[in-house]
């Protein structure tokens, strides 16, 4: 499920928040994948870009990786991903 949201609807009850704003491909990627290792299955986690790109970067790698990219929002130039670890 991914659809693109105001973050007024947005509910922060994320475990983890990964903040990769001013940094560009692949670093965001990279940096949300490393995260994900260290999480257990169900934990969620918030991760903010200001890379435009990684919106699709995003859903490429929770499918490549089977994880479940429950929302995403784009407010003030950022993209907010909120991501269920499920493998």
């Amino acid at each position: 499920m991914s659809d693109l949201d105001n973050i007024d609807d947005f509910e922060d009850k994320t475990d983890y928040v990964l903040d990769t704003s001013g940094t560009n491909c692949p670093l965001p990627i990279i940096k949300t994948k490393n995260e994900l290792n260290g999480m257990k299955i169900g934990e969620t986690l918030k991760m903010i870009s200001t890379d435009p790109g990684a919106v699709a970067d995003i859903q490429s790698l929770c499918n490549a990786l089977q994880q479940g990219l429950e929302k995403t929002i784009e407010e003030d130039n950022k993209f907010i991903f909120v991501i269920r670890k499920t493998t």
